[in-house]
Formats: C-alpha cells, structure tokens, sequence
C-alpha cells in the first residue's frame, strides 16, 4: 500500500508501507554506509530518529544475535529503496523485515532516498513523519531527554581482567564494552546520574561513552565529570568528547546534517596520519571555543575540518568524535583503545592508589 515521508517544510515522498501504522515522528537523518543496518537500528544515538539508508539494497545478509548495539532497535522509523526478503548468511536468522515488523518499526520502502538526501543537505536536519497520509500531522511524542531513555538503571560489572575502567553510560554501544573486555579489562557501566558512585568504585580510569540528543542537556553533571577526570585517566567517545569539551569550558554546536558513515577520513594532528573512521554524531565541538580551555585539538575531519578528538594539557584526558569501536565500520581507529590503556591509564595506575 502506498506510504508517504513527509518533512516538516511540507516535502513529501511517497513509497510503500506493508502495513498501516500510527503516524510517526522522528528527526530525519541519513546513513552512508554499505553494511551495518543491524548496528545503526540498535544504536542508542539514534534514538528518536528515523533513518534513511543511502546504499540501495538493504538486508540482503539479514539479522543475526551477535551484532545488536543494544537489546532492542532505537530508531523510530526507517526509509529505504529496497528491502530484500532474502537474505544469505550464515549467521543470520531472521530478515530484517520480520526484525523491523516483530519491534513495529515503520519503514517506507521504494523511497527515492538520493532526493530525500539531497532535501536534507540542502535544507539541514529536519523532523519528519511517517504515515499513510501525506499530513505533517501526529501525536507521536519525541523525547525531551533521550540520554535518560537509553542508559541502564543500576551499575553492572562485566569481565574480570586486571584493569578496571568504569564506563559512564549515556547510551553505550556493545562493542565498546566488547573493545575493553577485548583488551582484558574489567568494565563496571555505570549509569550517569549515578556517576558519583566511580569514587567508590576507583577504577584505574573511565570511558564516557556515546549517546543521543543535545550534549549541553548534561549541564547539571558538568561539574561531576570535572571532578572525575581530576582524577582518573579519562577517554571521551562521541558525546563523551563533547561533554569532555563542555565540562573544561569549552561550546559545542549542531551540525548542519551531521556525520553518518563508515568512511569519514580523520587525520592526526600529532602524526600526521590519515585514517577512515566510523561515525554518528549532529553536535561537533566549536573549535574556536577551546582557546580558553586547558584542552588541545589532536584529531581534525578531513571533509569540513571539524574537531574530531582532544587532548588535555596537564590531566589525562583524551577524547575522540569517531567510533573506535568500528561496528560498523573499518578497524583503523581501534588504536585509540591501546593509546588509552597503555599510555593513559597505565600511566596513571600509581596516582590512583597512591
């Protein structure tokens, strides 16, 4: 049957809906990669939104148990070009449709995803709906606070390797913990607004994970995360970098349409080296706001020059837009767990139980 995206400037593409659903609201955004689907619809920074993929056929290696980002998909809904039923790998367990219809997540299929992308460059991030009406019109309510939908309600420990790292949680992606119990740590996740309990815990450092919405949304724990990295050796992934930059001074700004993929190149101010990095972020750090801030740039986007990671003058710190994690996504940022480990926190293990 017939189904309709309609932007909130009144645009308006048509596509086919399997079946009829209450209309949908979501931020619009859109995903370059190839291969992923799985990890992106379970990613919990793209709760609230709905995501357009840009690679025609989507689905064709199915859904398996292993890739999920979280227990359950976070996007509000999905537009596509194709769907394929069948899929072929051998993982795999289920196709993507009957993943999206058992989680009654909306898609459209045969959408004309290269214009709706070029709407969205043109005019940046828009809201949108998903409807069999071709109506800007539903009662479908967006979160005022998504970090707080998405992060677990009490800590929990995972592992038991010599180095404890606490894992602040706004919202974080397996595959980071995965990356840390890789690396033979013991990762204790602690939910934010518990964040105080890391002084109890005194781990040999913590991780602030990724997560949705506005970062200036945690203003109220801005002096807490100070505190913190006072103390312990510190990395920063996606949001974590911006509230790293927001809890030294430092501002932070929407991206006119975000970063979205799996080929972002990023290069090393220290180094010089230039390598491919996963990444899913709206909000950027302002680069000109940390001239009053004790933090350095370390790492730029090549494309538009935004700032993709810091380092701390004086404290451990460190902090990074991208995904080292990678999933999904190419494995050349996975250094940035080792840097962190090897130099950074095993740097600081003496400080910490002195």
């Amino acid at each position: 049957m017939q189904g309709y995206l309609v932007l909130e400037d009144g645009t308006v593409f048509e596509g086919k809906m399997d079946e009829i659903v209450s209309p949908v609201k979501g931020e619009l955004v859109f995903y370059t990669g190839m291969t992923g689907y799985q990890e992106v619809l379970t990613d919990p920074s793209y709760k609230d939104q709905i995501v357009v993929f840009t690679y025609p056929l989507i689905g064709n290696y199915g859904i398996n148990d292993q890739d999920f980002e979280s227990k359950k998909p976070q996007v509000k809904g999905v537009i596509l070009f194709q769907l394929t039923e069948h899929y072929s790998h051998y993982k795999a367990n289920r196709s993507l449709k009957d993943y999206l219809q058992k989680w009654n997540i909306p898609y459209l299929t045969n959408v004309d995803t290269r214009a709706v992308v070029k709407q969205i460059r043109s005019k940046g991030t828009l809201h949108a709906v998903i409807s069999k009406d071709k109506q800007y019109d539903s009662q479908d309510k967006l979160s005022d606070f998504p970090i707080r939908d998405v992060s677990a309600s009490e800590i929990e420990t995972f592992g038991n390797g010599a180095t404890h790292i606490a894992l602040i949680d706004f919202g974080f992606k397996k595959s980071i913990l995965n990356s840390l119990l890789k690396r033979g740590c013991k990762v204790s996740v602690v939910p934010f607004h518990q964040m105080e309990k890391v002084f109890e815990i005194k781990p040999h450092g913590i991780v602030l994970s990724n997560g949705p919405g506005d970062p200036k949304q945690m203003k109220n724990y801005f002096s807490t995360l100070n505190q913190l990295m006072k103390q312990y050796p510190t990395l920063g992934i996606c949001l974590g970098n911006q509230l790293i930059a927001l809890s030294f001074g430092g501002n932070t700004t929407k991206l006119r349409f975000g970063h979205r993929g799996a080929n972002h190149p990023v290069i090393d101010q220290k180094t010089g080296n230039v390598f491919i990095t996963s990444q899913n972020h709206s909000y950027v750090v302002d680069k000109k706001s940390l001239e009053k801030t004790p933090l350095k740039l370390r790492y730029t986007n090549v494309n538009d020059g935004s700032v993709e990671g810091l380092e701390h003058e004086k404290l451990k710190v460190m902090s990074v837009q991208f995904h080292p994690e990678a999933h999904p996504g190419p494995e050349d940022a996975s250094f940035i767990f080792d840097e962190f480990l090897d130099t950074y926190v095993a740097a600081g293990r003496e400080k910490v139980y002195a």
